[in-house]
């Protein structure tokens, strides 16, 4: 078995009573005190979330935008310096690589997040397709640490720390400077679906960085949360997961990401002719958002039901909404099942299934 890599964290995760567990390949904590508690405490104050995990990418040459517009289904020539932009990038299939965020610096220099069950996969899948373009791909994955502020606290949190006026930062554009006295790029984004920042920062500076907000964030109710809750929220705000509402085999369409592909942007991308095939025939399948009245958690792969009692699809996603106090989750259903009620077995109980546009609770959009 390989040795589970490490963020800049792992001993602050330890001493500060963090249950560290194998994610993706990581040593990451999936809860401080309970998971429940840190999702409350960040839909109602802050939380404070270590992805150091995640990797970053810089691309970069006189044809940086030209070949991510041709690599990612989003439409890149949208951006300008500060702006950023997530989109899915898809095999010639239509199925997903992974879903990712576009930093744009300047038009031949540009910046991506990735998913950190995915880095190796990704920068191969990257630098194959970039061979064709003049650019150059530089993983520095291992050069940052991130943190996560989230919560309707967070700008505050964010702001005593910091001479940058953060009400200057939209969501989804981004900014560089000092953050507790430490260099950053402050990006206003995030996977909860509050609002808040995600701060880039050299990976030997994340530790005094971590300690800095989390100082600055007692006052304000801000706590650590870990990727229990992290995972939770998203659900809570309909945000897809890798591997889960999107995968190699599940395609932006069928994933109901159609607001990101963009098909008539004026340039071929990969992936286009199999996505334009999709829209045209309809999505043979589909992803829907659920909820159960029912406090037993419907777990992934459970069955779907139609109404004749005939399987029509798995769930991808299941969890407790610790807001509604009741099940949530998204499945995957034959999009002609979708209009007729839908139920699952939970150990031999019924389970009717209550389709919902996501988000599930009312989430307080940043500016």
């Amino acid at each position: 078995m390989s040795e589970l890599q490490r963020t800049p964290l792992r001993d602050f995760h330890a001493a500060h009573g963090g249950r560290l567990v194998d994610f993706a390949g990581w040593e990451m904590p999936v809860q401080y005190r309970s998971i429940l508690e840190e999702h409350k405490t960040v839909r109602r104050a802050a939380g404070l979330f270590d992805v150091s995990h995640m990797g970053e990418v810089d691309v970069r040459g006189p044809e940086a935008g030209k070949f991510l517009n041709y690599l990612v289904t989003n439409d890149i020539s949208k951006l300008h310096p500060g702006r950023v932009l997530y989109s899915p990038m898809c095999y010639p299939k239509g199925g997903v690589v992974d879903d990712l965020l576009v930093y744009m610096w300047g038009p031949e220099n540009y910046f991506l997040c990735i998913n950190a069950g995915n880095i190796a996969k990704d920068l191969a899948w990257i630098r194959e397709q970039a061979a064709k373009f003049a650019v150059t791909i530089t993983d520095h994955s291992a050069d940052f640490g991130q943190l996560a502020v989230q919560g309707p606290r967070a700008v505050a949190i964010v702001q005593s720390l910091t001479p940058v006026k953060l009400a200057a930062v939209s969501y989804y554009h981004f900014t560089e400077g000092p953050v507790a006295g430490i260099h950053c790029l402050i990006s206003r984004t995030g996977y909860t679906g509050e609002d808040g920042f995600e701060l880039y920062v050299k990976a030997g500076e994340t530790l005094r960085l971590a300690e800095a907000l989390l100082a600055a964030g007692a006052p304000h109710g801000l706590e650590l949360a870990g990727l229990g809750a992290r995972d939770s929220l998203r659900l809570e705000a309909g945000f897809p997961l890798y591997g889960h509402e999107i995968t190699q085999d599940i395609s932006p369409l069928t994933a109901g990401l159609g607001w990101t592909v963009k098909l008539d942007k004026g340039a071929d991308f990969i992936g286009r002719a199999a996505l334009v095939a999709e829209k045209q025939a309809g999505s043979q399948q589909k992803i829907v958002y659920f909820k159960t009245g029912d406090r037993r958690i419907v777990r992934g792969e459970t069955p779907v039901l139609g109404a004749d009692g005939a399987v029509v699809g798995r769930v991808v996603s299941g969890t407790l909404s610790p807001i509604l106090n009741e099940a949530i989750g998204s499945a995957l259903v034959a999009s002609a099942a979708a209009a007729q009620p839908l139920a699952v077995d939970i150990r031999g109980t019924k389970l009717n299934l209550q389709l919902v546009k996501p988000p599930f609770v009312e989430l307080k959009k940043a500016p």
